[in-house]
């Protein structure tokens, strides 16, 4: 129940925190895409299941708030959480170098499907646009956040595991 409440909280506040204040610190209208970087941290920390859990209520919000029709964000960040619990057995937590990597990734997997299914579809082939001027600018934006953004959240899953190992322990 705790680990939910945190999670919960921790979507919403990351939510926030890309709606409020990266909107006013946004560079050239590009604004780092935190729910990703929360995503595809607890997809390699916790699993597949938690990613694609935590990745399906990030996409449900922007959904609810930006989207056009309910679902295309929710199944876009469920595949970024699933995919990112593949890589749950080679993590560990003193290195930064495979989150770094995985959330690059995963930001740029999010920009090409984005363009694909929002733009390629409807007849607007400008790709080398996009790219320079939206998925990589967002890429590097959401990089140098997560520099700063994921020492964070590890920092909440080892203590909820230090919480949910000690609580085990004295039963045992």
């Amino acid at each position: 129940m705790k680990r939910f409440i945190v999670s919960a909280l921790l979507i919403l506040f990351c939510f926030l925190l890309q709606c409020t204040v990266f909107h006013a610190l946004a560079f050239g209208g590009i604004v780092p895409n935190l729910l990703i970087v929360l995503t595809a941290s607890f997809g390699f920390m916790r699993g597949e299941k938690t990613g694609l859990l935590i990745g399906f209520f990030c996409g449900l919000l922007v959904d609810i708030f930006f989207g056009n029709s309910i679902g295309f964000y929710s199944l876009l960040y469920m595949y970024i959480g699933y995919m990112n619990g593949k890589f749950s057995a080679i993590f560990y937590p003193e290195d930064i170098k495979l989150p770094i990597i995985l959330i690059l990734g995963s930001d740029c997997f999010y920009g090409l499907i984005s363009y694909v299914i929002l733009f390629l579809l409807r007849s607007r082939f400008d790709f080398g646009y996009y790219f320079a001027h939206i998925i990589l600018p967002e890429i590097v934006y959401t990089i140098v956040v997560t520099i700063f953004l994921y020492p964070l959240i590890l920092g909440i899953n080892t203590a909820l595991e230090r919480g949910e190992t000690g609580s085990g322990k004295k039963f045992v």
